[in-house]
């Protein structure tokens, strides 16, 4: 079939957004400014609290904490979010005031994706899925429950998916990822600070393909894959300008390598995938508008905040990325190996400028 060519995306911003927004404990509360109506919502108190996940596929009001194992829940007692809108989404405080939405004074940021609304079926796998797909970004959205052993689901992508995070939404159970950088031999828990494993095997060790991924139960271990169990799988495929997934080894410098993306960032996580005890780590460019790259947040962790003088900060130029620490094993330990995805802010080259007009450094 060859390669599948996408169009440079020149306006990232259509398809990922950052928002930043302070809590007033009003209800019900709409929050704008995404600038598309968003089909998957990452938000996050700065100030402290669980992460909370959701998405147009499953609905509103029903959320997950990707620092946790925990299933998904709908805990409008303590605030959610209930509607999602054109260009945002609107949230409740919640009866308790708790920092998981909109408590007065304290900070949130909010990471917001866009598919195609609620999806529909999909049935190129063994097991059917429903799923929301861009394939213009290379963002899918899938649901689909599980049938013990080895299987396949369609994904919608039409091109090999690079990351695949997948979760139980009706059991307790990891945060389970794929990245292409380690194979489908491995996979990385999202909550946990593990290293990349190859002890349980959830992929099957299958490389997804442009149409499908494959799960499977793993003796008791049903991360992906457990009889009647429901999942959501995020999956994302690279597309110029817009995003990337890879590696890099760190080399314990305040210079640190380069990493290449083809764009200017707007977010990052990466994570030590080679050695155990590395906290995950997220940057953004609303929360930290110019270099360093100074204020971080631990998707494996329901922290507030972190602002970092030296060891975890970072650069964001004009074509890809740096690491600036020099002893921490989360960013750039000599020799360590670390993966990574990213979401652009301004492509290097647009699709009109014919390779001449380069993206702004910060």
């Amino acid at each position: 079939g060859g390669i599948k060519l996408m169009a440079i995306i020149d306006k990232p911003s259509d398809y990922f957004n950052t928002i930043l927004y302070t809590g007033n404990a009003s209800s019900p509360r709409t929050i704008s400014g995404v600038g598309f109506s968003p089909d998957l919502v990452w938000n996050k108190c700065i100030d402290g609290g669980d992460h909370r996940l959701l998405d147009q596929v499953r609905g509103a009001n029903k959320e997950f904490a990707p620092n946790r194992t925990l299933a998904e829940f709908s805990n409008n007692s303590d605030g959610n979010l209930t509607a999602f809108t054109s260009d945002g989404f609107t949230i409740t405080a919640g009866s308790t005031n708790i920092n998981n939405w909109n408590k007065s004074s304290d900070g949130y940021v909010s990471w917001d994706w866009k598919a195609n609304g609620s999806g529909s079926s999909n049935t190129a796998g063994s097991i059917n899925s429903t799923v929301s797909v861009n394939t213009e970004s290379g963002c899918s959205i899938v649901t689909y429950s599980g049938t013990n052993g080895t299987a396949t689901v369609g994904h919608g992508l039409g091109t090999k998916p690079n990351w695949i995070w997948c979760k139980a939404l009706s059991a307790v159970k990891n945060n389970t990822v794929y990245h292409s950088s380690l194979g489908a031999t491995k996979s990385v828990y999202l909550d946990e600070t593990s290293a990349a494993t190859t002890s349980y095997d959830y992929w099957a060790d299958t490389e997804p393909t442009s149409t499908v991924f494959t799960v499977k139960k793993d003796g008791s271990y049903d991360e992906t894959n457990g009889s009647g169990i429901n999942y959501v799988a995020y999956c994302f495929s690279e597309r110029q300008g817009f995003s990337k997934f890879g590696s890099y080894v760190g080399n314990g410098n305040a210079n640190g390598p380069f990493i290449y993306t083809g764009f200017k960032p707007a977010f990052i996580i990466q994570k030590n995938s080679s050695s155990s005890g590395g906290n995950w780590l997220l940057y953004d460019n609303a929360r930290s508008p110019s270099n360093l790259v100074t204020r971080l947040l631990r998707p494996n962790h329901d922290t507030a905040e972190i602002v970092s003088s030296a060891d975890e900060t970072v650069d964001f130029l004009s074509n890809g990325w740096k690491p600036r620490g020099t002893s921490n094993n989360n960013n750039n330990y000599n020799g360590v190996s670390y993966i990574y995805m990213a979401f652009a802010e301004n492509p290097f080259v647009t699709s009109t400028s014919n390779g001449s007009i380069p993206a702004t450094a910060r």
